[in-house]
């Protein structure tokens, strides 16, 4: 029986992709540095930042920490704008929530703008947790994040489902114990989310609810 539902933030719940691209662009572009393709910058969403840099730009590492910065301070004028919740996601938290499920959000987004940004989106009351990096020393996939919500829930991890869109979502969770749920509509296909073995891919978060069901959580 599935008890607890940790999600994911980006590409899951809200469409965050255009805003972190064009806002990686500007930093680029601000600090000198060549452009990079918004597909090489999309691969790396659901990373810490500074390896979305490192891994989805051509930044020296050198200047990893200043793109940081820099991409932190014009966040908030280049990419809240364009961050929207996706099709359903309202409904479907407030329908879990009300079934008295526990929602929570592990992420590799900072603290603040997630909190920002939940609140922006009309979310923050289905959540009765968040964790980020700030919080763990190993990020996604590492386990970390996943434990350190099962212990502040006293949650047990096979009665927990993590929800990702990408592979460090998914590995993440299998890494804690729960069990693990992909969806398609955020920044990796199925065909990558499948070679994470979760047990369960969705192409409409309203789905799901046949996968709780089943489970005999609803």
């Amino acid at each position: 029986m599935i008890r607890n539902i940790f999600f994911d933030f980006d590409g899951t719940l809200a469409d965050t992709s255009e805003g972190i691209v064009r806002c990686t662009q500007a930093t680029l572009q601000e600090m000198g540095l060549p452009a990079s393709t918004p597909q090489r910058i999309k691969a790396t969403i659901g990373l810490p930042l500074g390896q979305c840099f490192a891994r989805g730009t051509d930044t020296p590492p050198e200047r990893v920490d200043e793109a940081c910065a820099t991409y932190r301070r014009i966040f908030g004028d280049i990419a809240i704008p364009c961050i929207t919740l996706y099709p359903g996601v309202k409904e479907v938290l407030a329908q879990l929530h009300a079934s008295g499920l526990l929602l929570a959000i592990c992420t590799s987004r900072s603290r603040a703008s997630l909190e920002t940004l939940i609140r922006m989106l009309e979310i923050e009351p289905y959540f009765c947790a968040l964790t980020n990096n700030e919080d763990v020393s190993h990020p996604k996939p590492a386990p970390d994040l996943a434990l350190l919500l099962l212990e502040r829930l006293g949650a047990r991890a096979e009665e927990s489902l993590v929800v990702g869109d990408t592979i460090f979502d998914l590995q993440m969770g299998r890494a804690a114990g729960c069990r693990t749920c992909g969806v398609t509509w955020g920044n990796q296909d199925r065909p990558t989310l499948q070679t994470a073995s979760p047990d369960w891919i969705l192409d409409d978060i309203r789905d799901l609810f046949v996968y709780l069901r089943t489970h005999q959580s609803l």
